[in-house]
């Protein structure tokens, strides 16, 4: 099973990333520079969390105008799976692979703490290692993750199934206490309409060992790994 990474100037998650990939794959991913036209034949395809470009102009936003992303939307409309955490959420929203946009959070100020998520269905590539229901906990860290829609949209992921997690308490409840930026309707991560693009705020790549604080985000790439499918 094959895991690529892209890597953009201000990226600072992708070695994280890899680590997890490699515990849950069994072998390392390919790294791939952002300037990059040949994207080697991967079954998942990674944008990392940090902060590409300094965030210049919006968050994600020079990003989406790498030469690789050409590729890496061709790749996800082939049916190839696609992962953004974090700043990659941010990418793949300014790619269009993605809709709705990440805004500042709504008190203005960088967050950077645990939360608890819960996993809304198991039944994607992506979430084969949990439950429908199940809460997790993991971090954040952004200052752009408050996630916005407009209305109909919002509602055409509820109704489709394609709200990913969403912010909780322990309890599973979506409280507004339990939402850290503002995210409209607590949703923390989303799918396109093929379930093959995931795209997330928290940081599960952090959350898969003891070490790093918990396990809650090891069951996400182990349900990638038995869940993805073949190369495209």
């Amino acid at each position: 099973m094959r895991t690529a990474v892209i890597v953009f100037p201000g990226s600072n998650r992708e070695r994280d990333m890899r680590l997890a990939l490699g515990g849950s794959f069994g072998e390392d991913p390919v790294m791939v520079w952002h300037r990059d036209t040949d994207l080697p034949k991967a079954d998942l395809i990674v944008l990392p969390g940090g902060f590409s470009y300094g965030d210049y102009l919006r968050a994600g936003a020079m990003a989406a105008n790498s030469p690789i992303l050409r590729e890496v939307k061709a790749r996800a409309d082939a049916g190839v799976h696609v992962l953004g955490v974090c700043n990659g959420f941010q990418i793949l929203t300014e790619t269009g692979l993605l809709p709705g946009a990440l805004m500042r959070n709504a008190d203005l100020r960088f967050v950077c703490r645990d939360v608890h998520l819960k996993v809304e269905r198991a039944d994607t590539a992506f979430t084969g290692g949990f439950r429908a229901g199940d809460v997790l906990r993991c971090p954040v860290a952004h200052h752009d993750g408050n996630y916005f829609a407009d209305a109909g949209t919002l509602d055409a992921l509820e109704g489709e199934g394609r709200v990913a997690v969403r912010y909780c308490d322990e309890t599973g409840a979506p409280t507004e206490a339990a939402n850290p930026n503002g995210s409209q309707r607590n949703i923390a991560g989303i799918y396109n309409e093929r379930l093959n693009v995931l795209g997330m705020m928290p940081h599960p790549e952090d959350a898969v060992h003891p070490l790093l604080g918990g396990l809650g985000g090891k069951p996400l790439f182990d349900g990638m790994a038995a869940g993805v499918g073949d190369a495209a």
